[in-house]
């Protein structure tokens, strides 16, 4: 369980965060979204034990992890700009981070490089932006963290090795416990690996909530429902967040049970009527539109 108490932060006069307060459980894969400068990157530093808050605390399973190595033990950060030793190799990364987590296989770090197809005796400096992140990634899940912090781990991989990375953070969370928290600007990246999910918006974290959750609860309806009855009095009791119409269509988006609303429907007998899923980003709109929150630079 990760416990982020109060968390406070500012760069001179620039507030980063502002009383942050979230519980991510063990187990979970928590994405952490918002927009460039929305304090992402400040948070899982703090998070990580790097960096000291203003204010606020940071526990892992109830014990602090800042100026705590037996915390740090357990938790990897991988950044979104990687770091290695000048002239480096990836062997001989290995071998540094196995001195600091005494948790790092090397039966793990061998089988990592063969699937990532990486040479461990070449120097990093000769890779490209993606092998580099690739690196970082394998070198992190070889220390066999319980808590892994990704900003932005999935920038800079082709699309095929960005499903391979999400299978393996999936497979670590079954297998053995993992909790990744994955911060990311983009939506559509990791709507499909996360269970969990906050916004963080402008320093604060404007709403957390499990995915499932969220797209249980409100839905598209598009039909032809003829002039006999306003939207309003179809779905009467329920929540509509949005309302257009285009010629004879229908287009609501409506808060509530699935089958409820699709009994609704149904019983204003419409010449044509179908319940669309939302994706995740369009979930979220609704979310800051109904907060009076402007969208536009948060989810892309």
């Amino acid at each position: 369980m990760i416990g982020i108490e109060n968390i406070s932060k500012s760069y001179g006069d620039i507030k980063s965060l502002a009383e942050i307060n979230a519980a991510i459980g063990s187990g979970s894969i928590y994405g952490l979204i918002g927009s460039n400068g929305s304090g992402k990157s400040t948070l899982l530093r703090i998070m990580s034990g790097i960096m000291r808050p203003d204010s606020g605390k940071i526990t892992y399973d109830g014990k602090p992890v800042y100026e705590n190595p037996e915390v740090k033990e357990t938790v990897v950060y991988l950044s979104d700009e990687q770091f290695f030793l000048p002239n480096s190799t990836v062997d001989e990364m290995a071998y540094l981070y196995s001195s600091l987590y005494p948790s790092f296989s090397k039966i793990r770090y061998n089988e990592l490089i063969k699937l990532f197809g990486l040479e461990g005796s070449r120097k990093i400096s000769t890779f490209s932006k993606g092998m580099k992140k690739q690196a970082s990634i394998l070198l992190g899940l070889a220390c066999y963290p319980k808590y892994l912090l990704c900003d932005e781990t999935f920038d800079g991989l082709d699309p095929v090795m960005r499903q391979f990375v999400k299978k393996l953070l999936a497979e670590e969370v079954v297998e053995r416990g993992l909790t990744p928290v994955i911060a990311s600007h983009n939506l559509r990246e990791i709507e499909d690996i996360c269970d969990h999910i906050g916004l963080l918006h402008k320093g604060g974290i404007l709403f957390e909530s499990e995915i499932d959750a969220l797209k249980a609860e409100i839905h598209t309806v598009q039909g032809v429902f003829g002039e006999e009855k306003s939207i309003g009095e179809i779905f009467a009791g329920y929540h509509i967040v949005s309302e257009t119409k285009r010629g004879s269509l229908t287009t609501a988006v409506i808060r509530g049970d699935r089958k409820a609303i699709e009994d609704a429907a149904k019983a204003a007998d419409p010449k044509y009527f179908e319940i669309i899923p939302l994706t995740l980003e369009e979930i979220f709109i609704s979310e800051m539109e109904e907060r009076g929150y402007d969208y536009s630079n948060v989810v892309f």
